[in-house]
């Protein structure tokens, strides 16, 4: 897909810019910032915007506020460490949008100035897309960049609403977000391996769905992959898995034989039981003891799944292999993730949030072509091809 507009296509100089971004990082304690991968990836279109002598009003939330002020979900310390990114001074604005008196002031800043707005999901309007709100977010720019696509699943006031109110076109990492993926999906060099992972089945039923049929090969992991082990029949213990998905697992083990599609589950896994901190080993994913679960795959599956990574052309993924929250069982993981990084001639997309916590190392971050900022929104744009985001920018 490629967006009709970028900030390329329309004369910026010297305007007031509305740039929704997506900061939604860990902060631990409140204060210190986790991975910020988010941030540094806005940065080419921030900086192109300053040289266009811009005031850049920035938009962004920070967890699950549920339109109220709470502390530990303010982006003060992001504006803190956006400053020491782009050595210059950045103003956060901590006061209220809905007072007139403190728009005033925002819409009087000094030209050239980089605002933070705080977090956005603190007023009710955001969510509920609520046309006034929207409005009154629009008024603080001449234009709106939105850049956010790790949002732009969601049909709210500052990715969709404020674009029926001023000129509206993509920052540069949505469109690299949109290129890569489409690629990726749409005339992909083959074979195109696509691996899935992650904790719920639920989120990741509808993508395996559309990936068989697109992907040569797919791979599952994680905790989905125990409702398919569970779907074909094998006593999975303990392991997590989603029995109102078992069915619809047998309908696309079905879906895959008619397919050209190889759908691969784990052959081994590392099993344990977390609630009594016990690691004991590996076992045939056939025959998973009673009272243990599996939390990583093993060495064998690792083994079968590098082989496919290898000769791949196209690889996508979303999602770790294992419980990564726990450093005994990020071995997989890690391992899907070199082996990506060591296929040099294949086109990789890498994208999920949980993915990219999961990877204790990042020194191979550059070897992989796109590392999506998107997790929701990866899977959504990936199943329909678009997303409410964009597609309001389309409409432009």
């Amino acid at each position: 897909m490629t967006l009709k507009k970028t900030v390329k296509d329309i004369n910026l100089k010297g305007k007031k810019v509305l740039l929704r971004v997506d900061y939604n990082v860990s902060l631990f304690d409140g204060l210190r910032l986790g991975d910020d991968t988010r941030i540094l990836q806005t940065l080419p279109t921030i900086n192109y915007l300053l040289k266009q002598g811009c005031t850049l009003y920035l938009v962004s939330h920070l967890g699950r506020p549920e339109g109220r002020r709470q502390k530990q979900f303010s982006l003060r310390p992001v504006a803190e460490h956006l400053q020491t990114l782009l050595k210059r001074k950045v103003v956060f604005f901590g006061e209220d949008l809905l007072k007139d008196e403190d728009i005033k002031r925002l819409q009087a800043v000094k030209k050239g100035t980089i605002v933070l707005l705080e977090n956005i999901r603190y007023y009710p309007g955001e969510e509920i897309n609520d046309a006034d709100f929207s409005r009154r977010l629009a008024g603080l720019g001449q234009v709106f960049v939105n850049d956010a696509f790790g949002v732009d699943h969601r049909a709210h006031a500052s990715t969709a609403g404020v674009t029926a109110y001023l000129p509206a076109v993509s920052g540069f990492l949505l469109q690299k977000e949109a290129d890569m993926i489409s690629k990726a999906m749409e005339k992909p060099r083959r074979p195109l391996v696509a691996i899935v992972g992650g904790a719920k089945a639920e989120t990741k039923i509808t993508l395996i769905d559309r990936l068989l049929e697109k992907a040569d090969a797919l791979i599952i992991g994680g905790g989905v992959a125990n409702t398919f082990l569970k779907a074909w029949g094998y006593d999975v213990g303990q392991s997590l898995v989603n029995y109102e998905m078992v069915e619809l697992a047998k309908k696309l083990f079905w879906k895959a034989a008619r397919s050209k599609t190889r759908m691969l589950l784990p052959s081994d896994v590392v099993v344990g039981n977390l609630a009594k901190n016990k690691y004991v080993g590996i076992a045939d994913s056939s025959r998973i003891p009673k009272d243990m679960q599996a939390l990583d795959i093993g060495p064998q599956s690792q083994a079968e799944f590098g082989a496919e990574i290898a000769r791949a052309k196209t690889i996508i993924w979303n999602g770790p292999m294992g419980v990564y929250e726990n450093s005994k069982f990020t071995t997989g993981t890690d391992f899907i993730y070199h082996a990506i990084a060591e296929n040099r001639t294949s086109l990789s997309v890498v994208g999920g949030g949980d993915t990219l916590a999961a990877l204790k190392e990042k020194d191979f971050l550059k070897t992989i072509d796109h590392v999506s900022t998107g997790g929701g929104a990866m899977l959504e744009f990936i199943e329909r091809g678009s997303l409410p985001g964009i597609d309001a920018l389309l409409d432009k």
